[in-house]
């Protein structure tokens, strides 16, 4: 039994990609993972700070980012060759965020004890977090889309699933929502 061999630089095909022999499919998935690798570097913060102000919970959003990173990487040179990075990694944050609340076991459940105080890290922590945390989702998902990622309404539609007069309506009822929360004085020293 003769083995094949393929001079270098030649190109052929294994398993219907067609590669060469210096680097092969081997060199394909390195190249994939340096550039997966460098943007999870670029984009992570970004990532995770948009995922905490969709679900207002620093563990959550944790969760939500390491689910859109798996997906993306299942994806990378689909969505990569499209030059769509960020707006998939954004509808599968969205997405994700919207499934994880859909969930019955994410659902609060009321005790006779107030809940242990959430660890908040600097990386999220900017001062809106509480006031985010108190909008209902759709309402929420619709300010950090247009307002942080500064999406245009057809995208923040397209994301969330609804019609650019839902994300409008959704958008102006959670800033003025914010507005009345940012205005009510508090009790450390508001007038």
């Amino acid at each position: 039994m003769g083995s094949h061999v393929v001079p270098r630089g030649v190109p052929f095909r294994l398993h219907g990609h067609r590669t060469e022999h210096t680097g092969g499919v081997v060199g394909a998935r390195e190249r994939r993972d340096r550039e997966f690798t460098a943007y999870v570097a670029e984009r992570s913060v970004d990532l995770k700070r948009t995922a905490y102000l969709l679900c207002a919970d620093p563990h959550r959003a944790e969760d939500l980012v390491q689910t859109a990173l798996t997906k993306l990487y299942v994806a990378w040179d689909r969505i990569e060759r499209r030059g769509a990075v960020d707006a998939y990694a954004r509808q599968i944050l969205v997405r994700a965020a919207i499934d994880e609340s859909r969930r019955p076991w994410r659902r609060e459940v009321v005790t006779d004890r107030p809940p242990e105080a959430s660890a908040t890290s600097p990386e999220y922590d900017d001062g809106l977090a509480a006031e985010l945390a108190a909008l209902p989702p759709r309402q929420r998902t619709a300010v950090v889309l247009r307002y942080w990622n500064d999406l245009s309404v057809e995208e923040t539609a397209r994301l969330m699933g609804c019609t650019p007069s839902t994300v409008k309506t959704q958008a102006a009822r959670g800033l003025d929502r914010l507005r009345s929360l940012l205005a009510t004085p508090t009790a450390e020293g508001g007038s």
